[in-house]
């Protein structure tokens, strides 16, 4: 199948290669072109523009950082939708909002393309591995038809429901994950406070109630002092800014996670953003005069 992938960052590069790896024609675009590299020694064919690849593509997946790429990739200049070819399908892998995805499925209709976000959750050992969960929400019979090529990238494909159904679960499911990162460090600082090894208080909560997929990553990232993405914390911050609007235009309270929010936005102001989401632990370890590490 001829499939085109915009977006080549931690994550698009890893899914990328899956899916030629399994011997599909795979055509490339990222804003940098050097990203491309490797894909293009295995066989990967190089476009200039977003537009282009999706018109060598019935099938083209995005993986982009932000709400604003992901609509400038796919509705401005040269973006997807200009060079789209009627019938075909376009799922954006991105961590989005709904009305995003929902306005660029209305544009895609018009020329009789299916859109569909697909946001991902695993991180990049998920997405080397491909094992990541993804969360579709579009037409369920095109899903059907491509759920096969989902699989090349993700162990647990789940179909949510209408447009924008997917980014809804991942936007609820990312603002879990990143309040997580806030409650673990502060009740963790408590336990190490009284002196028992962080490692201890590992294996005791990993075997208990406080048991979370969050807790099982500590080891081999905060406890070992590793704050390399993964999955960055600017990111993480950009996503509890997305549950919370959701939130709002649904007149839903977010009390805990304004709170949440506050921490993270500490975090990217003592330029922390470009280091994964346990570095926001930073916080509560100064307050605490403690150092969570093996």
């Amino acid at each position: 199948m001829n499939i085109g992938f915009i977006g080549l960052g931690l994550m698009g590069k890893w899914m990328a290669k899956n899916i030629l790896n399994e011997g599909h024609q795979l055509t490339i675009n990222d804003i940098s072109h050097d990203v491309g590299s490797e894909l293009i020694s295995m066989g990967a064919i190089w476009e200039d523009t977003p537009a282009m690849v999706a018109a060598n593509s019935e099938l083209i997946f995005t993986s982009l950082p932000t709400p604003e790429a992901v609509i400038s990739v796919a509705t401005g200049n040269n973006g997807v939708l200009s060079g789209i070819k009627n019938g075909s399908s376009y799922f954006d892998l991105s961590t989005t909002d709904p009305e995003t995805m929902q306005n660029i499925a209305n544009e895609a209709a018009q020329k009789n393309v299916f859109v569909f976000d697909a946001p991902v959750s695993g991180g990049t050992i998920g997405a080397k591995n491909g094992s990541l969960c993804i969360m579709v929400g579009g037409n369920e019979a095109k899903f059907e038809k491509y759920k096969s090529i989902l699989h090349l990238m993700g162990s647990e494909i789940i179909y949510c429901g209408s447009i924008g159904s997917g980014a809804t679960c991942k936007i609820v499911n990312n603002l879990i994950g990143m309040t997580l990162n806030v409650v673990l460090a502060e009740a963790l600082s408590i336990g190490a406070k009284a002196e028992v090894p962080v490692m201890k208080l590992y294996e005791t909560i990993s075997k208990s109630t406080g048991d979370t997929f969050i807790m099982h990553t500590l080891p081999n990232g905060l406890f070992a002092r590793n704050f390399d993405p993964g999955f960055k914390l600017e990111l993480g911050a950009k996503d509890i800014g997305l549950a919370i609007k959701l939130a709002e235009s649904l007149k839903v309270p977010t009390e805990i996670s304004n709170l949440v929010q506050e921490k993270f936005s500490e975090a990217l102001e003592r330029g922390w953003g470009n280091e994964t989401t346990h570095a926001v632990a930073k916080l509560q370890e100064e307050l605490a005069e403690i150092t969570l590490k093996k």
